[in-house]
């Protein structure tokens, strides 16, 4: 008797010894991967808890003791006080990143949906000169837009940190791209047979069967908010203490001499990119889903 063949023609045993190969090879590599991306983090988190001396000897792979001392360093230490508070970065930054991912994410969400459901005359130039706009970056806009908001006098508030979110080009183009092949336009024309107003389609239907590509968004477009440190040091002119996000004051720490605590500085670094780290664990579970209903076929 034959032996038994896989559907490629090779015979079964060496087709599933060839595959057991394959993923053992990609499971080492994504483990490399995965070291490569936590190596830095891991890093940073040993710094926050060594001394000063210690980290100045080099890079130590095991966390130190000097936890509690850089903590009481940088939340009571007079010098650090005058530039950095966790609790007011937490709270600016908070506010600023957390609106503008909702405004991102749902304007550009329906934005895609309008130009994927709808025909109209402009449709193809529309979405081209949303494309061409991705391609402007902030750096050649900025000085007309600081010039701007002057003439507004919304220097010195949230506003433009929060409402230019709703303009997101690139959002919008990966959200096209997935409405092209996850969002079949017969679900539409049920859901207007059945009565549903348009934008109630899109809140009850397109808005559900779109979380995987929102929750990648909004991973996106909190990290790039949060981390935003260009626009909000042009719009925030007068530099007030209480109005100041927390790179601002990573940065402050960072770029004064008087500063020369490193432990307490990697720890400050540390709690900055603590709300990212949340934020990623929160909205991971919808990727995964996302990822596990694009694998399976009809």
């Amino acid at each position: 008797m034959s032996k038994m063949k896989s559907v490629y023609g090779e015979p079964k045993d060496n087709y599933t010894a060839s595959l057991k190969r394959k993923s053992v090879i990609l499971t080492i590599w994504f483990i490399i991967l995965t070291i490569i991306c936590l190596l830095p983090i891991y890093i940073l988190i040993v710094n926050a808890t060594r001394s000063n001396s210690a980290i100045a000897n080099g890079i130590s792979f095991i966390p130190g003791g000097h936890l509690s001392k850089n903590i009481k360093t940088l939340f009571k230490d007079i010098n650090y006080n005058t530039v950095f508070n966790v609790w007011i970065g937490y709270k600016n930054s908070l506010l600023i990143t957390g609106i503008s991912t909702v405004f991102t994410v749902f304007f550009s969400a329906m934005t895609a949906y309008g130009i994927h459901v709808y025909d109209f005359k402009l449709k193809e130039i529309s979405y081209t000169v949303i494309l061409l706009v991705m391609m402007v970056p902030m750096q050649v806009t900025s000085a007309g837009f600081v010039a701007f908001m002057l003439k507004l006098h919304l220097t010195d508030t949230y506003w433009p940190l929060i409402l230019p979110a709703i303009a997101a080009p690139a959002v919008v183009y990966f959200m096209r791209s997935y409405m092209k092949s996850s969002f079949p336009l017969d679900i539409v024309e049920a859901a207007r047979i059945d009565g549903c107003s348009e934008f109630r389609t899109f809140i009850s239907i397109a808005i559900p069967m779109m979380k995987p590509a929102i929750a990648v968004q909004a991973i996106f477009a909190f990290i790039a908010s949060w981390n935003n440190f260009y626009t909000p040091n042009m719009i925030l002119v007068s530099s007030k203490f209480k109005q100041k996000t927390l790179p601002m004051m990573v940065s402050a720490i960072q770029a004064s001499d008087k500063f020369t605590d490193y432990g307490a500085i990697y720890l400050a670094i540390a709690l900055s990119i603590l709300p990212i780290v949340i934020v990623y664990v929160i909205l991971s579970k919808f990727i995964i889903a996302g990822v596990a209903l694009g694998g399976v076929k009809e």
